[in-house]
């Protein structure tokens, strides 16, 4: 659920990672109504961590005083914010240089070879 990642994001946020409730509903009712950035974002973390309870796997404590992320609920954001892996690339084999024969022109001049003789165009059919 994105709410959930919201109040991680929140607490993380916090000095020690402690907010009280009035603090932590206000704070979630600011981002919210943020906009559709902030709902987007949350909404693909949300995404990795579909059955998310964030009290019963360890990552917030309930306490008198407000709410605290734990250790664990902070490797466990940081671990839904790491981009995902890239992809493997196959390997490209590299092509011979090509090596051309010394001429008398400038090195900024570039001699065309048979030029006409590959623009000829095809017979009509």
């Amino acid at each position: 659920m994105s709410i959930q990642i919201t109040v991680l994001k929140v607490l993380a946020g916090h000095p020690q990672g402690h907010a009280s409730l009035a603090d932590l509903k206000q704070y979630l009712a600011v981002l919210t109504c943020s906009g559709a950035d902030w709902s987007q974002r949350m909404k693909r973390l949300a995404a990795r961590a579909p059955e998310l309870d964030i009290f019963t796997s360890g990552y917030v404590l309930r306490e008198p005083s407000g709410w605290q992320i734990t250790a664990k609920g902070r490797e466990f954001l940081i671990s839904i914010e790491a981009p995902l892996a890239e992809p493997a690339l196959t390997p490209v084999a590299l092509l011979e240089p090509v090596v051309c024969e010394k001429t008398d022109l400038p090195t900024n001049v570039v001699r065309l070879v048979d030029h006409k003789a590959q623009r000829r165009r095809p017979a009509a059919a």
